[in-house]
């Protein structure tokens, strides 16, 4: 059985059981972070502004989860995700 797998690029298929990250997932998460590391680095945003758009991101996902199909295990993943791209992020700023 497969399922189909759509985004803004290509829809492709998974097989029932196929396992092992997915990899338009994958390379997505990495752009997306090289991506705010650039705009920091060029001081297009803040390293605040940067956080702040990673914890709207995951409220954004959590709001949206159900009406996608997630399942718990598919929203946890996510959430986990970029929760652990705030903390990177929030280690750097300035502690006051």
């Amino acid at each position: 059985m497969t399922s189909e797998i759509v985004n803004d690029n290509q829809v492709t298929s998974r097989t029932a059981g196929q396992e092992g990250p997915d990899a338009y997932g994958q390379a997505a998460l990495l752009l997306v972070e090289s991506l705010i590391h650039a705009l920091i680095a060029a001081s297009v945003i803040s390293l605040q502004e940067a956080v702040e758009v990673v914890d709207i991101a995951a409220d954004v996902k959590e709001d949206i989860a159900e009406s996608l199909g997630d399942s718990p295990a598919t929203l946890s993943q996510s959430l986990t995700l970029l929760q652990t791209i705030s903390d990177s992020l929030r280690r750097d700023l300035p502690h006051s």
